[in-house]
C-alpha cells in the first residue's frame, strides 16, 4: 500500500454496505492520520487503506477527496468525514467501545482528546513526527516544557483515576488513538514526561497496529523535503532507521 494512490469511489447506493475508505498520508510524518487509522485497527472496524503521499503543495492534491485540502479523511459511501476528531467521533456513533463506557472517564477522555486536537503547539511545531528517526534536540525553551510537563500530568492523572493500562481506563479507546503520536515523538526526542507516561508510552509503541504502522513508515522510501527540513532545524539526528 505504500504510496498507493485512490481508487474511484463506488456510487453511494452500491457503496452504503461496504466497508469505510480512510485516506492517510505517509505513515513516517503524519499524525492526524494515525489517530483514526489506529483507533479503527485496535477495534477492528474494517476500511479500505488508501495513502496519498506528501508534496510540496499538497492542498490542491488533497482537495480532489477532502474539502478541508487536508488528511486524513474518511468516505462511507456518499458521505465525506473530515478532520481526525470528526471522523473519530462519526465512528463513535456507529461502533461500540470508542469512547470509554463510564461517563466519568468518557467525559475525561474527551476533554484530553479535545486538548490534544486543538492545544500543545509546541510540541507539535518544534518535535515534528518522524517515526524512524532519533534526534536530540537543540533546546528546549519554555513553551515546549510546558507542554512535555502537561502531557505527563494528564498521562498521571487518567492512569491513577481510570485504573490503566490506558489513559481512560481498560480499553483502548480514542483518548489513546489521539495521544499516539506523542509516543512516537517520545521516543524520537527522548522526552522525559514521567514514570506513569514512559509507561504508556511503552504500552503504545507495543500496540499490534502501532507495530504495522511503525513498520510501514520505515520501509517507505519517500522522503518529504519539507517535513525533513523540520526535523533538521529543530535537532540533531543521531539515528535513522527508515530503508533507502
Amino acid at each position: 500500500m505504500l504510496g498507493a494512490r485512490m481508487k474511484p469511489l463506488l456510487p453511494a447506493k452500491e457503496n452504503r454496505n461496504m466497508t469505510y475508505t480512510l485516506i492517510t498520508a505517509n505513515r513516517n510524518y503524519s499524525s492526524w492520520s494515525l489517530r483514526p487509522w489506529l483507533l479503527m485497527k485496535a477495534l477492528d472496524i474494517p476500511f479500505a487503506d488508501e495513502i496519498v503521499c506528501f508534496e510540496e503543495d499538497n492542498y490542491q492534491r488533497f482537495r480532489q477527496f477532502a474539502p478541508n485540502g487536508q488528511v486524513p479523511c474518511l468516505k462511507d459511501g456518499d458521505r465525506t468525514i473530515w478532520d481526525s476528531l470528526a471522523i473519530c467521533e462519526y465512528l463513535a456513533e456507529r461502533h461500540p467501545g470508542c469512547w470509554p463506557d463510564e461517563e466519568e472517564a468518557r467525559a475525561w477522555a474527551r476533554c484530553a482528546a479535545a486538548e490534544m486536537h486543538g492545544g500543545f503547539a509546541a510540541l507539535r511545531n518544534i518535535c515534528p513526527m518522524n517515526v524512524g528517526v532519533r534526534a536530540t534536540l537543540h533546546r528546549i525553551e519554555a513553551p515546549l516544557q510546558r507542554n512535555i510537563d502537561r502531557i505527563g500530568e494528564l498521562f498521571a492523572e487518567g492512569i491513577k483515576h481510570f485504573g490503566g493500562p490506558w489513559l481512560a481506563g481498560e480499553r483502548f479507546t480514542i483518548v489513546d488513538a489521539f495521544y499516539a503520536p506523542v509516543a512516537f515523538r517520545v521516543r524520537s526526542f527522548d522526552l522525559d514526561i514521567g514514570a506513569a507516561g514512559k509507561g504508556w508510552v511503552e504500552r503504545i509503541l507495543a500496540h499490534p497496529a502501532m507495530l504495522e504502522w511503525e513498520r510501514q513508515a520505515l520501509a517507505e522510501p519517500y522522503r518529504e523535503v519539507g517535513h525533513e527540513a523540520e526535523m533538521a532545524e529543530a535537532a540533531r539526528v543521531t539515528a535513522d532507521y527508515r530503508a533507502g
